[in-house]
């Protein structure tokens, strides 16, 4: 039970999270109206991915040092788990944007280069079933994981506010804090964030312990 606290937070954050998100009272603010929901989902969604695929270029760096089965194993794993709640960001995205903005994709500097970060990303995935020796599919995946996530950083938060973009706190958009971030939705906000990374933890951890198992097995055949 010790060993579990974290995923009963789990549960009990994201439990509160979808009913507080849903039903609270949120701030009236024009043309985001009810959308401003969204930002429960939606940019936890991108915090989680960025400190999920932060663990798996760790776990990169670990295995260029200590080439071991479960170092690859987890910055393998993690990666795959980054993605998913990058496409899950994308997809919210889209739907707030299509409220907001007027249309699902308006090409917004920040939505394309999440779009290009994602298909860096999708790369790593198709370089590693390219590979059929395990210590060369790992080595090679770990170097070309550390540079995607170098190349992401900017894609992200540095090239967006270079240029115009429809985003809060990017282009000289000013971020919600200028709007009303307020303790009504700080209150769910801050929550949804750990709650969202620790979801995608768990399944890491999941995924992680049955890829080994499923490794010790195949070598005891």
């Amino acid at each position: 039970m010790k060993k579990n606290w974290w995923k009963i937070l789990t549960v009990l954050l994201l439990v509160f999270t979808v009913v507080a998100g849903m039903l609270t009272e949120v701030p009236r603010l024009a043309i985001l109206n009810e959308t401003i929901r969204n930002l429960y989902f939606h940019v936890p969604m991108w915090f989680g991915m960025i400190l999920i695929l932060l663990v798996s270029v760790v776990y990169s760096i670990k295995y260029l040092k200590n080439p071991t089965v479960k170092n690859d194993i987890v910055a393998h794993e993690a990666a795959k788990v980054g993605i998913l709640f990058g496409v899950l960001g994308i997809v919210t995205g889209m739907e707030w944007a299509r409220f907001t903005w007027g249309e699902y994709w308006s090409n917004d500097p920040k939505q394309n280069g999440a779009a290009i970060g994602l298909l860096i990303y999708f790369a790593y995935l198709v370089l590693r079933s390219s590979f059929a020796e395990q210590q060369q599919r790992a080595r090679i995946s770990a170097v070309y994981n550390i540079f995607a996530f170098a190349a992401l950083i900017p894609l992200l938060f540095i090239l967006p506010r270079l240029t115009d973009s429809l985003h809060p706190g990017n282009g000289g958009n000013p971020g919600f804090n200028a709007y009303d971030l307020d303790n009504r939705l700080r209150m769910v906000f801050y929550p949804a964030v750990l709650g969202w990374t620790l979801l995608g933890i768990w399944i890491v951890n999941v995924k992680s312990r049955l890829e080994l198992l499923r490794q010790r097995i195949y070598e005891n055949v």
